[in-house]
């Protein structure tokens, strides 16, 4: 995967920032140093971080660090009504949940090879995009 743009879900952020001595916390850092510079993330993916990390006893402070590095390191792909309906169009076709359809609708629109996530299908083709878990062993 590198070199190419990698769209990057939020459980992937959530394992590097609350599982310091997982293993799926090591791989997330792996990927995360290997593809620096290739990553797009949405503003869904950082609210999601940001709603998880809460929930999980950060304080404010360290969430907006988290959320800021995340946009310093990553293209962060914003909304647009084509998203929403080629989302929609996702959701239909492939029975993705609401949000996951906006994911895949997200990382199509930023022109990623690759949607990294542990949320859906390992090597599933959407629109050009493929789903890569990196957690799977």
């Amino acid at each position: 995967m590198t070199g190419d743009r990698a769209f990057v879900d939020s459980n992937v952020w959530v394992y590097l920032f609350t599982s310091e001595d997982s293993p799926k916390c090591k791989v997330a850092e792996r990927f995360l140093a290997a593809a620096e510079g290739t990553l797009v993330i949405s503003y869904q993916v950082v609210n999601e971080v940001a709603n998880v990390l809460l929930k999980k006893g950060f304080d404010e402070h360290r969430v907006r660090f988290v959320m800021g590095s995340m946009s310093k390191i990553c293209i962060v792909q914003d909304y647009s009504g084509d998203i929403v309906l080629l989302a929609s169009t996702l959701r239909e076709k492939h029975h993705f949940s609401f949000w996951d359809s906006l994911i895949v609708a997200s990382a199509q629109a930023s022109q990623c090879r690759y949607l990294v996530s542990e949320d859906m299908q390992d090597n599933q083709v959407v629109g050009g995009v493929t789903i890569k878990n990196i957690f799977k062993v």
